[in-house]
């Protein structure tokens, strides 16, 4: 198996040198819920549940499965599971795992979900925590934080596809978190599949040994002993971690919200025991609380009477403000010393988007949904937000655009909310100066989410934008169109080299504020579906950035203004203005939209006037009638232009606003 010891000096210096996102917990950590599982029935058939004390921490492991999307992570999970009797086999198991109604719809992991099984290897019961992280760039969160709770992983590969962007991003993300790498090549039972040549590219990219790398079918479940075998002997067990002889401190690392039971805690017991009616404090609130019910995850919740040392399990407290279950807080015995557990790394907000209700009469009942929801993820970031068009809102800050998807579904779906969505934004950096500015902004650098709070021109010394680093692989034949692409969203190529005879790897340097929108479909677009993008932080740089307004008849609309890049100021502007063209409602006079940066204008479109035909009546006469009611009617429409309010409706604003 692989492990990041044996890499050579040379590969280890180009891959530290890379700046991977790692989200690490404390060194105590190790959450891969729950280590103790009641199954009903083992694989001799019988009845007993096993003793939760037999189960002592160097007989435990854990470990995760990473993969691209649609490479088998959730179907070698089912297997896994059938083969260790935590579920019945049945051609029904599919998605086992993946809980929430969004994942079946979608068919991708949006969750991280673990189950705990029992497997019998050379007579010795082994006690194996399995997580199933998800595939996507977006919710790369839940991957990092799966991996800090586990001492391996299986690096899981398409035999029929090869190695994809999100694979050599999830490989050193547990690189970074020194994990033993279990290399396994799926779907071999098609006729498609190149198992040697999938192992040439993981050994050029990797250096993993090909005759270390396991080939199985997850579908038909070819190969799952072998898998399983292969994480008991390498994957090293928690046993440093724990210890049972220090007073009680627990780790909450995940949490959801029941109506019933409030919020139910996901924690690791990192010293002690813990029991039924127990009394623990909160280490960030300071409150306590009786633990009402706890039990562990087999993957159902299963009540226990105990959890002991390195078992991870749920508990629930009566907890009703979802404020007070932090994530990463450490609760402990109450009045006893504790010294804090260390949490985990917040999440980096990527994407800005202003969710408003739909009815502001749901305004209350939306932000207790939004409270519930972010509960359970905590990588989404709130603040209140208002806009004269479309009410109170929030501004929320998410990972990327399917999160924003993915979240919004699950507003319908578990919350029942209906939701306005605006278009999604990066944050961007602003440095100013002058005494009265930075008293005003609260210092010399300002970071900007909403476009309306963007400082004024003359306090700007400089700006900045969010860059990533962005991994695309794809057959040679579309070398030329992604180069196009990536140069035309002001992309700075970084490296470029084969990847096998067919395919090759590129990576470019790109502001987030190009790629956010239609980057991705653009790309699937023009290499028939072939290309997979992944991306990674790299930090603000400095830009020239400007705000963008739109008037209307000299008037500036707040909501519809925008930050862009000097570069693409001409080209955003005439696009905006032709689609408020299409979109106003006509008045009885001219209608001019102009977009603007400061006083100069960038572009202008009209819209033209109702037209009342004043002379419908006018069968005859002299024409100097006529002319008279043509005056009549342009010194009318001039005195309306003059006086008139352009009265925006809510509609456009949703067409334009939303995504």
């Amino acid at each position: 198996m692989f492990h990041p010891a044996t890499m050579s000096r040379c590969v280890f210096q180009v891959l530290i040198r890379r700046r991977f996102p790692c989200h690490k917990f404390g060194h105590q950590s190790s959450l891969s819920p729950p280590y103790v599982s009641l199954l009903r029935r083992l694989h001799d058939g019988g009845s007993e549940v096993p003793d939760l004390s037999s189960f002592p921490p160097n007989m435990i492991r854990n470990f995760s499965i990473i993969a691209h999307v649609d490479h088998g992570k959730s179907t070698l999970a089912d297997r896994i599971l059938e083969f260790t009797g935590a579920i019945s086999k049945d051609i029904k198991n599919k998605q086992v795992l993946d809980k929430l109604q969004v994942e079946r719809e979608r068919g991708i992991t949006v969750k991280a979900q673990t189950a705990s099984i029992i497997y019998e290897h050379q007579g010795q019961k082994y006690l194996l925590n399995l997580i199933d992280t998800p595939g996507h760039v977006d919710f790369s969160y839940e991957v990092s934080r799966s991996l800090s709770a586990c001492e391996g992983a299986i690096l899981l590969v398409d035999a029929n596809q090869g190695i994809q962007a999100q694979t050599v991003a999830n490989f050193y993300l547990a690189f970074t978190n020194d994990l033993t790498i279990i290399p396994v090549l799926n779907k071999i039972d098609l006729k498609t599949a190149n198992p040697e040549a999938v192992k040439e590219q993981m050994f050029t990219l990797f250096e993993i040994d090909p005759d270390e790398v396991l080939q199985v079918s997850a579908k038909l479940g070819k190969g799952v002993t072998a898998v399983l075998d292969a994480v008991v002997k390498n994957v090293p067990s928690p046993a440093v971690k724990c210890n049972i002889n220090t007073p009680l401190r627990i780790l909450l690392f995940d949490s959801w919200f029941d109506r019933y039971r409030g919020v139910v805690c996901l924690t690791l017991v990192v010293d002690g025991s813990m029991k039924k009616g127990d009394y623990i404090t909160s280490s960030h609130s300071g409150k306590t609380y009786e633990v009402k019910d706890l039990g562990i995850l087999t993957p159902q919740e299963t009540p226990i009477p105990h959890l002991y040392t390195g078992q991870v399990g749920y508990f629930t407290a009566n907890i009703r403000d979802t404020k007070d279950a932090l994530v990463g807080d450490t609760f402990h015995q109450r009045g006893a010393q504790c010294q804090p557990l260390q949490g985990f790394r917040q999440a980096k907000p990527m994407v800005f988007a202003g969710v408003y209700p739909m009815d502001q009469r749901e305004h209350t009942a939306l932000k207790a949904a939004i409270d519930r929801l972010c509960l359970n993820d905590g990588s989404v970031t709130v603040q209140t937000e208002a806009s004269s068009a479309l009410g109170q809102g929030w501004r929320l800050g998410f990972l990327g655009l399917l999160h924003i998807d993915v979240f919004n579904q699950r507003l319908e779906q578990e919350q029942g909310a209906q939701v306005i969505t605006t278009t999604p934004s990066v944050p961007y950096k602003v440095r100013i100066r002058g005494a009265r500015a930075i008293r005003d902004y609260r210092g010399d650098e300002v970071m900007v989410t909403n476009p309306t709070l963007w400082p004024d021109t003359n306090v700007i010394v400089e700006t900045s934008e969010p860059f990533v680093l962005g991994t695309i692989i794809a057959p040679d034949d579309y070398l030329g169109a992604i180069i196009g692409l990536c140069q035309e969203r002001r992309g700075v190529q970084q490296e470029i080299r084969n990847l096998d005879a067919s395919r090759i790897i590129m990576m470019y340097k790109l502001p987030l504020n190009e790629i956010v929108i239609d980057f991705f479909d653009t790309l699937k677009s023009m290499t028939s579906g072939y290309a997979t993008f992944d991306y990674e932080d790299l930090g603000f740089e400095l830009s020239t950035l400007e705000k963008l307004d739109i008037l209307l008849n000299g008037h500036p609309v707040p909501e519809l203004s925008t930050i862009v890049h000097s570069s693409q100021a001409r080209k955003i502007g005439k696009s905006m203005c032709e689609k408020l063209k299409d979109t106003l409602p006509k008045q009885m006079f001219q209608i001019a939209i102009q977009a603007c940066i400061g006083s100069n204008i960038l572009a202008r479109t009209n819209i033209k006037a109702v037209r009342k035909d004043v002379l419908a009546k006018c069968y005859g006469g002299d024409i100097t009638r006529k002319m008279k009611l043509l005056k009549r009617q342009a010194e009318g429409k001039k005195r309306m232009k003059m006086y008139g309010n352009i009265e925006v409706p809510k509609e456009t604003f949703i067409d334009i606003l939303k995504r």
